[in-house]
């Protein structure tokens, strides 16, 4: 079937759905299956195109490192065993890639990822999201060189903390000796006849 009008007989095409056969004068070619189509029959949904995947990415994931391995343009199994084989040889291929990190506490199972991981601060163990405070996760401080100590004088900021809370001696947070001394010595040093 060829479009047109009498006047202008190249002019527009048929849609070459078998339900619709209209004259468009603005046809669209499906890049899939070749076929030319109206408006309504354009997208690859409405006209059931057998070829809608063919500009989709496809991967096949390695079973030796658990790559993916892009497989665009090749259809059938054995172009991919054929890609996999190539990746093989390719060198990229690593064993050790295959198992995935998994957090150390016992019975979790999670993988971790970039986006689940925390570091503690105290032990420097990568833990998930669900073992990130040092009580959920049976943090084991490092003996040697802690970040905590200072430079120098080899005491931590807890002792220091400990230290002074001791010296306190059951006194009031807010209050110190100078504030007592001087109220008592708040007399008015002008008097008033």
């Amino acid at each position: 079937m060829t479009g047109g009008t009498e006047a202008f007989p190249d002019l527009g095409r048929h849609c070459q759905l078998s339900d619709c056969h209209q004259l468009d004068f603005l046809p669209f070619q499906c890049d899939g299956c070749r076929k030319v189509f109206c408006v309504e029959h354009r997208s690859y949904k409405s006209h059931e195109c057998p070829k809608s995947d063919h500009n989709s990415r496809k991967v096949v994931v390695c079973e030796i490192c658990s790559a993916s391995v892009e497989t665009t343009g090749c259809d059938d199994e054995q172009d991919h065993k054929l890609l996999l084989e190539k990746h093989a040889k390719s060198g990229n291929c690593d064993p050790k890639n295959k198992k995935k990190p998994t957090c150390p506490v016992r019975r979790c199972k999670e993988t971790l990822t970039f986006s689940n991981t925390s570091t503690c601060k105290t032990c420097q163990i990568k833990v998930c999201l669900k073992h990130r405070f040092p009580a959920d996760h049976v943090c084991r401080k490092q003996t040697a060189a802690q970040p905590s100590l200072l430079a120098g004088n080899g005491v931590s900021w807890n002792d220091r903390f400990m230290a002074a809370f001791a010296s306190r001696k059951g006194k009031e947070c807010g209050k110190s000796e100078r504030d007592s001394k001087s109220s008592a010595s708040s007399a008015p040093s002008v008097r008033a006849h």
